[in-house]
């Protein structure tokens, strides 16, 4: 018989494993324009770049399936005039087959794991698409997922707070 929380064996019991297959990764969404091949300027321009990203999860019919979608929307200006060079959106997405991971841990696994998966080929096509619209390939640097799931974990918890606050009489 087992004792001490031991399962016959004289070994604990194991905690489940966690598993995460990577079944399927695509290019959701993608548009390039650019802007300044389009007004008919040339010549050297310093750019400013600004890089806002987005992430959602949300589950698949299928039991322990979900899919993962990373948003980007760059813009690039020249430093001097201000004007935009041009302007990428794309929406990244991979499907994910996730086991072992408990339910309380399951919304930051997705939001934080999931996308470093997919950010190398993400990286890779805004590289590909800048160069092949005209510019200097844009190399992003790595995007610190943990950080903007805390950030947005924050902001969710203010809305909240904000909406839960009484109203000050006028």
């Amino acid at each position: 018989m087992a004792e001490n929380g031991e399962n016959g064996n004289g070994k604990a019991p194991e905690t489940p494993q966690v598993q995460m297959k990577v079944l399927g990764q695509f290019v959701r969404d993608l548009s390039f324009e650019n802007v300044m091949a389009q007004k008919g300027a040339s010549g050297d321009v310093q750019p400013d770049v600004s890089v806002q990203v987005n992430l959602d999860a949300k589950k698949r019919p299928v039991e322990g399936q979900f899919e993962v979608m990373i948003k980007l929307n760059i813009e690039s200006k020249s430093k001097e005039s201000g004007e935009v060079l041009f302007l990428l959106e794309v929406e990244y997405a991979g499907i994910f087959e996730i086991s072992g991971v408990p339910e309380d841990q399951l919304h930051p696994f997705l939001l934080i794991e999931c996308p470093r998966m997919l950010f190398p080929f993400l990286r890779r096509i805004v590289s590909d698409m800048t160069r092949d619209g005209g510019y200097p390939p844009l190399n992003m640097d790595n995007i610190d997922f943990i950080q903007i799931y805390r950030q947005e974990m924050a902001r969710q918890q203010a809305a909240q707070a904000a909406k839960g606050a009484p109203k000050a009489d006028a």
